[in-house]
Formats: structure tokens, C-alpha cells, sequence
């Protein structure tokens, strides 16, 4: 009998030891996406900032979690004055693993980063201290666009004005603090195609814009649904939200036309909507609305062509059920 307690007491050891090893490896060793680019220097013109406004506004949303929004309006628009500037709170009471909160992205909270270092942070998810970031911001797409629309992105942040805050740190809750370490990859970065290929145009947008994210079912930390298909859940404030089918379906988009999905972008366009006051039962969505607005026609209608090229996939779903 004492043998066995033996045994097993060894066995204990050396798993407690194996464990151990692991979660040195893990916190020591990963996330591994390579150094920063040491050498990589962004050129700031006009047009590339002007770019990069229109990317970060209206086409990556990075504007849109680095800002404040205003959840008691629809859609949640960014409140005046907070734009760049970080505060963004992702929590326990949205189903996050943590509380992450987004950064300044004004010069005030990126002004001592290298170009090489913004350029990893957004295409891999590691910071500069080589620690990741919690992929609620979408750089696993990221990585997979054109340095040019990474650049240009840069160049629009550096030309914004400091906008000093105090914000609180992120902090991941165990175990997930580990398992984020992992999460990192190195960049696949893609040459952009040609606007007059508008089908494979239309992909690079969508996944520039990180529609899978949203539209894709995600359950226990994966996504499980056929991609852009729909059925991702989401808490908000007021009821659960769950995302619409985006394929060619008729529980999706088979009977929209072109101008029916470009005008429910621009109906929402600066100058011509207001945002509305939302009541506790009212329908709410996290879709930006007022910022893809301000996407060109032609890219909505690239992105449509896109989206029309999918397989079908049957995926009917309640898109919000509001808190009793």
C-alpha cells in the first residue's frame, strides 16, 4: 500500500512539475510573432493620412472601440470629444474573460512607439513589452490586409492632436490570462486587390472591416458557425442581440439588392440621421451604423458583390429579445 502512495506521489510531482513548465513556457516564451520592425518608418503625406482617417472611420472601426460610446443612443455612436482617446470598457457583463479597457490611440498614449512597433501591435496583437492584447480588437484581420492600409492608419495617428487620459489597465482573469498569450500569430499580409476585381475587393473590405467577428456564431472562446453566417450573441444593455445571416440565403441577404444594402449603410449617413434615444425595449445593436456609413458607394457595393458570391448558409435567427 505504501508503494502505491509512492507511485502516486511521484506521478503528482511530476505532473504539478509538467504544469508548471507549461506555464513557464507560456508566460516566458509567448506570445512569438517576432521582433518589431526596426527599420520601418511610415511616410506622412496628406493622402495617406486622409486614407488612414478613412480606413480607421469608416472601414477597420478602429475609432469606433477607441472611443467612448454612447449606448443609450442607437447604435452606439462614439460621444464628442472621445474619439482616439481610448475608455472603451469590455467586462464581465458583456461575456469578455476580463476587463479590458481600450487605449489612447492619440499621440498622448502612442507618441513614444516606434512606427515598426504600432505595426506589430496591429497586425500580430503584441504590444511593445511584447504582452498581448485581447483580440476584441480584430488583428488577426488585420494581419491578413495590405501594409499600405496599415500605414496609412499610422500616418492618420500620428497627425491627430494629444488627448491626455488616465484610463485604467486591462486585466485578464485566470486562467485566460495564459491562454491570451497564445492567441498572437505572425502577420500574412496580402497585396490589395485591384477595385475592379470587385469580388475579391469585396473580401479584402470584409475582412478589413472584420465582419466575421460579429457574424460568425461563437460559443466557449471559438467560432462554430459557418463564417458570416450569423447567430453570435451579444449582451447589451438592454436585451441580447444576436447577429444576422450575411450569405446569399433566404434567411440572409438572398432577397436584398444591390441599392437595398448599399441605402441601408447611407441611411444612416452624417447630415442625414440623427441618432435616436433608445428605450428599454427598443431594439439596440453594437453595429456602428454611423461610421460604415461614411463608407464609399463603391465599396459598399464590393462588399455586396462579396457577400452575394457566398455559399448560402440557412441561419434564421432572433435578431434581439429585449430584458424583461
Amino acid at each position: 500500500m505504501k508503494k502505491v502512495f509512492k507511485v502516486l506521489a511521484y506521478l503528482v510531482t511530476l505532473l504539478v512539475i509538467l504544469i508548471l513548465a507549461v506555464i513557464a513556457y507560456i508566460s516566458l516564451a509567448l506570445p512569438n510573432v517576432g521582433d518589431p520592425p526596426v527599420d520601418f518608418k511610415v511616410d506622412i503625406t496628406s493622402e495617406k493620412v486622409e486614407h488612414g482617417k478613412y480606413m480607421a472611420y469608416h472601414v477597420m472601426m478602429c475609432v469606433d472601440c477607441h472611443s467612448v460610446r454612447d449606448f443609450s443612443l442607437f447604435s452606439g455612436p462614439p460621444v464628442p470629444g472621445t474619439e482616439t482617446s481610448g475608455g472603451e470598457r469590455f467586462d464581465q457583463t458583456m461575456g469578455f474573460p476580463g476587463v479590458f479597457i481600450s487605449a489612447n490611440i492619440t499621440p498622448y498614449g502612442i507618441g513614444d512607439w516606434t512606427d515598426g512597433e504600432l505595426f506589430r501591435l496591429i497586425t500580430t496583437g503584441v504590444k511593445r513589452d511584447g504582452t498581448p492584447i485581447f483580440p476584441v480588437m480584430p488583428y488577426h484581420s488585420y494581419g491578413k490586409i495590405a501594409s499600405e492600409d496599415i500605414e496609412a492608419v499610422i500616418a492618420y495617428l500620428r497627425s491627430l492632436e494629444p488627448i491626455e487620459t488616465n484610463h485604467p489597465k486591462s486585466k485578464a482573469d485566470f486562467p485566460f490570462n495564459l491562454i491570451l498569450r497564445t492567441m498572437p500569430t505572425k502577420a500574412t499580409l496580402v497585396q490589395k486587390p485591384d477595385p475592379s476585381d470587385q469580388i475579391a475587393y469585396g473580401k479584402y473590405l470584409v475582412t478589413a472591416s472584420a465582419c466575421a467577428d460579429c457574424h460568425t456564431r461563437f460559443e466557449n472562446g471559438a467560432f462554430v458557425g459557418e463564417p458570416l453566417a450569423g447567430g453570435r450573441a451579444m449582451e447589451m444593455p438592454n436585451g441580447l442581440l444576436t447577429t444576422p445571416n450575411l450569405t446569399p440565403h433566404e434567411s440572409g441577404l438572398k432577397n436584398w439588392t444591390e441599392e437595398m444594402f448599399v441605402q441601408r449603410f447611407k441611411m444612416y449617413e452624417e447630415g442625414h440621421y440623427i441618432p435616436e434615444k433608445v428605450q428599454d425595449d427598443d431594439f439596440q445593436t453594437i453595429m456602428p451604423w454611423v461610421m460604415y456609413a461614411g463608407m464609399k458607394v463603391e465599396d459598399l457595393k464590393a462588399i455586396y458583390a462579396y457577400l452575394q458570391s457566398l455559399d448560402p448558409v440557412e441561419n434564421y435567427v432572433e435578431k434581439f429579445v429585449a430584458k424583461k
